[in-house]
């Protein structure tokens, strides 16, 4: 377990490195293309189409980060009335089941990573159009693998609370 925290840790480090690098390149690039259109009646023909791209990767790297810290979106009403062992146990499914759905999202754009390969269609300078998809088949990867991380770490403190629970006894 504790090497695959140290895997998480080292993975989270690239991820917000690789963040900080596309959120500057956006800002750099949008306000390239904003300068170049009102003063020079010019821009770069590629830079809206390379800026929509660039947002879907860092939507994708932002949630798995946000999965990494139990900081994404998630409806717990009802967890917040459960007692701690109900509540945890409940968090393992959650995780669980949450880590299936992306795997079969990861299934999925895998094949449509395969189709836009086979379509040849080409985004802009000759690069074709699924390495900049490629985050699809990344991204579930990624979130798939914290959801998956999140769950062992929860079953480890289900251990610990029965263990509280006993002592309190």
């Amino acid at each position: 377990m504790k090497l695959i925290r140290i895997l998480s840790d080292w993975l989270a480090k690239i991820e917000s490195a690789f963040l900080i690098s596309l959120l500057t390149a956006m800002i750099l690039i949008a306000f390239l293309q904003v300068i170049l259109r009102n003063f020079f009646q010019s821009s770069i023909l590629w830079g809206d189409t390379l800026l929509r791209h660039l947002v879907l990767w860092v939507g994708f790297i932002g949630a798995s980060l946000a999965t990494r810290e139990d900081r994404h979106i998630k409806i717990d009403v009802l967890s917040r009335f459960l007692p701690r062992r109900l509540k945890i146990i409940v968090q393992i499914i959650t995780h669980l089941f949450a880590s299936v759905v992306c795997y079969f999202l990861f299934q999925a754009s895998l094949t449509f990573i395969g189709f836009e390969k086979e379509g040849g269609s080409v985004l802009f300078a000759n690069i074709p159009t699924w390495i900049f998809q490629s985050i699809l088949v990344i991204g579930f990867g990624l979130i798939g693998f914290r959801f998956l991380l999140r769950a062992f770490e929860e079953a480890s403190q289900l251990g610990s609370a029965d263990g509280k629970e006993a002592a309190q006894l």
